[in-house]
C-alpha cells in the first residue's frame, strides 16, 4: 500500500475549489474526499525518484468549512487514526465580501528540531505555537490564508540531523560542506520543515501562499554581479542553484497557482504526462538560471475584494552595475498591470515582498550610499571596498536598488490615489529578523495617496538576531541614526527619497506572526509572539494591535494602538 511521505498541504482556496499538495512513497492515485461530496483525484508524477501530486478539489460551497480525507489507491492515509489534532478542513472564501478575512504572515523559519525538546535556543516556533493555539481552542479565529514570505528552508544553515543525512551521501569536508548540494538534499530540508506534527496539521488546514528569499538558495542570493560571478566559479554552485529552483517549483511554486493556471501550465502538463519529469524540471531550472527574465515566480491572487500581489525580489534581478534593478523590465510591467488592473474592484492591496520596502532610516541611507559608491560615484577605490561591504553586510534590499525603490514608491502612490483608491496599501515583508510598522508620507506638493500606506514587516517565524543587531536596528530609527544617514547620503550624492517615513509600531524581537483582518474597507493589524508555557507547551500571545483603516471592524468601536490585557507591550515609537 502506498504511504504518505509529506503533506498534505492545503494550498490554493477560493469560493468553490481548492488544491491539496502531497508527496507519496511510490506511484499511486491520490484522492481527496470531503464530507458532502466534494472531491478530487490525481495520479502522482515523479521528479528525482520522488512522487508528488497536486490535487484540485471541486464542488465546495462558498463560505463553507468541510473536513477532508486523503486516500492513496483507496486506502485512507490522512488524518492519522491516532491524531491529537482536530480534523483537517477546507474553508472556502465567502460569497459575501462583508465577512472578515484574516491574513497571517511572516518569514524566516529555521525549522530544525533541537536535540533537547525542552529547550530551543532560538525560542518557540511561531507556526508550532499557532497550531497549538488553534488545536487547543477550536473556536479561536484561524487565518484564512498564511503568507510565508521567504526562507521557508535554510539551504546554507543545516541542522545536525540534516548534516548527518548529508554525511551518509558525501564527504562533508568538501564543498559545499554542511550546506545542501542538490535536489535530493533539498528534500531533507522540506521533510524537516513540514513533517513536525504541529506544523503538518497547520499546513493541512490553513491555505498558504509562498515566495522564496535568499536562504531558500543561499545567503545574499543575487546580491550583485560580482557576487554571482564569484559563485559561478565554484564547483558546487551549479547543482545548488538547479536543486534550489527545482525544489522550489515542486514544493512551493505550483501550490501558489489556481486550478486554471495549473491547467494552462505547459511544463506542469509535460511533467505529469512523463514517466519521469526530472529532466524536464532540471531543464526548466537551468533556463531560469541562465535567463531569469524567461520565468515569472511572482503571482497575483484576488480574495474577494482583497488583492495580493506577491513579488519575486530575488531571482529576476538585473545585476549589471550600470543598470541594477530589483525587477527586469517585463517583470516591472507585469507588476504594474497586476496592481492597477480593475483597481476599483478591491478595497485592500497587499504587496508581498520578502524584502522590506521601507527600512530603518540609517539602514536605508547606508544601502543607497553603498550602491552609489559601488557604481563608481567616488571612484574605483571606493567601489572596490564598497562591493566588499555590500556582500558582508547584506546591503541588497530595495534601498540598494534606488531606481527600483523609486519605481515601487511611484506605483504605490498611483495605486493609492484617486476616487477609486483602496482603503489600504500594505507592503508585507520579512527578512530582517524583527517586526515593525512604518508609515510613509510623500514629499513635496504632488498628490498624496488617499489610501493609508503601510510597511508591515514581520520576521522571524523561528530564528534569532544577535543583541548587537537589535541595538543597531533601534539606532537606525533614532534621531542620531537619521542624522548619520543624511551624512552618508550626502557623501554618496544621493537624491532625497520621494517619500519620508516614520516608525509607528515596534521594533519587536522574538518569534512572531502578524495578522491583518480585513472586512469591507476596515482593517485591523495584530502582532502575535510565540511563548512557552510552564507546562512545556507553546502558544501565541497577542502583544499589540491597532486599527489600520479609519473604519472599525463591523460591530466594534475604533481602537487606538493597544496591547491585549495581560500581555507585555513592547515599546513603540
Amino acid at each position: 500500500m502506498a504511504g504518505l511521505r509529506l503533506g498534505p498541504l492545503l494550498r490554493y482556496v477560493d469560493a468553490t475549489s481548492a488544491t491539496v499538495w502531497v508527496e507519496t512513497d511510490r506511484p499511486c492515485e491520490v484522492r481527496i474526499r470531503c464530507e458532502g461530496g466534494a472531491h478530487g483525484a490525481e495520479r502522482t508524477w515523479q521528479v528525482a525518484g520522488h512522487h508528488y501530486a497536486l490535487v484540485p478539489v471541486t464542488g465546495l460551497a462558498p463560505g463553507s468549512e468541510t473536513p477532508y480525507q486523503v486516500l492513496l489507491d483507496e486506502g485512507t492515509v490522512w488524518p492519522p487514526p491516532d491524531s491529537p489534532f482536530p480534523a483537517s478542513t477546507i474553508r472556502t472564501l465567502p460569497a459575501s465580501p462583508d465577512r472578515p478575512l484574516h491574513f497571517a504572515f511572516g518569514s524566516c523559519r529555521w525549522s530544525a528540531t533541537p536535540a533537547d525538546a525542552s529547550h530551543d535556543p532560538v525560542g518557540p516556533d511561531a507556526l508550532d505555537a499557532l497550531a497549538a493555539t488553534l488545536a487547543a481552542d477550536p473556536g479561536r479565529q484561524r487565518p484564512d490564508v498564511l503568507l510565508l514570505l521567504g526562507d521557508q528552508v535554510y539551504a546554507d544553515q543545516t541542522s545536525e540531523a540534516t548534516a548527518r543525512a548529508l554525511a551518509a551521501r558525501r564527504d562533508l569536508s568538501e564543498p559545499p560542506w554542511k550546506q545542501v548540494a542538490d535536489y535530493e538534499e533539498y528534500t531533507h530540508l522540506y521533510d524537516e520543515s513540514w513533517l513536525g506534527p504541529q506544523v503538518r496539521w497547520l499546513l493541512s488546514t490553513v491555505p498558504s501562499c509562498m515566495i522564496f528569499d535568499d536562504h531558500d538558495v543561499i545567503d545574499d542570493w543575487n546580491t550583485s554581479a560580482a557576487w554571482l560571478a564569484r559563485m559561478r566559479e565554484t564547483p558546487w554552485w551549479r547543482e545548488r542553484i538547479l536543486g534550489g529552483l527545482m525544489s522550489y517549483w515542486v514544493h512551493q511554486h505550483l501550490g501558489n497557482l489556481s486550478p486554471a493556471e495549473l491547467a494552462a501550465d505547459e511544463l506542469y502538463a509535460r511533467v505529469r504526462a512523463a514517466d519521469d519529469g526530472t529532466d524536464l524540471v532540471r531543464e526548466f531550472a537551468a533556463a531560469a538560471d541562465n535567463d531569469p527574465a524567461g520565468v515569472r515566480w511572482s503571482y497575483r491572487r484576488d480574495f474577494g475584494r482583497v488583492r495580493l500581489v506577491m513579488i519575486d525580489t530575488r531571482a529576476g534581478r538585473i545585476l549589471d552595475e550600470g543598470g541594477r534593478a530589483m525587477l527586469d523590465k517585463a517583470e516591472g510591467e507585469w507588476l504594474r498591470q497586476a496592481v492597477l488592473e480593475q483597481r476599483g474592484s478591491y478595497d485592500h492591496l497587499l504587496l508581498g515582498s520578502s524584502l522590506p520596502w521601507l527600512l530603518p532610516h540609517l539602514v536605508h541611507a547606508a544601502e543607497g550610499w553603498n550602491a552609489a559608491l559601488c557604481a563608481g560615484e567616488r571612484g574605483p577605490r571606493w567601489a572596490r571596498h564598497s562591493e566588499s561591504l555590500r556582500q558582508r553586510a547584506d546591503l541588497e534590499h530595495w534601498a540598494a536598488f534606488p531606481e527600483s525603490f523609486t519605481a515601487l514608491t511611484e506605483l504605490i502612490t498611483e495605486a493609492g490615489s484617486g476616487g477609486d483608491a483602496p482603503a489600504t496599501v500594505c507592503v508585507l515583508s520579512g527578512d530582517v529578523h524583527h517586526a515593525y510598522v512604518a508609515e510613509p508620507r510623500r514629499r513635496g506638493a504632488g498628490p498624496h495617496p488617499a489610501s493609508r500606506v503601510l510597511q508591515l514587516t514581520c520576521s522571524p517565524v523561528h530564528n534569532s538576531i544577535p543583541g548587537i543587531l537589535q541595538a543597531g536596528f533601534r539606532f537606525g530609527w533614532s534621531r542620531p541614526g537619521r542624522w548619520l544617514g543624511k551624512l552618508l547620503a550626502r557623501h554618496g550624492r544621493l537624491p532625497r527619497p520621494p517619500v519620508k517615513w516614520r516608525r509607528t509600531g515596534g521594533p519587536w524581537f522574538g518569534n512572531q506572526l502578524m495578522t491583518l483582518t480585513l472586512a469591507g474597507r476596515a482593517a485591523r493589524l495584530a502582532l502575535d509572539q510565540a511563548r512557552r508555557e510552564k507546562q512545556g507547551g507553546v502558544r501565541l500571545v497577542t502583544v499589540w494591535r491597532t486599527e489600520v483603516a479609519d473604519a472599525p471592524l463591523a460591530g466594534e468601536s475604533a481602537a487606538a494602538d493597544r496591547p491585549v490585557p495581560g500581555a507585555n507591550r513592547p515599546k513603540s515609537g
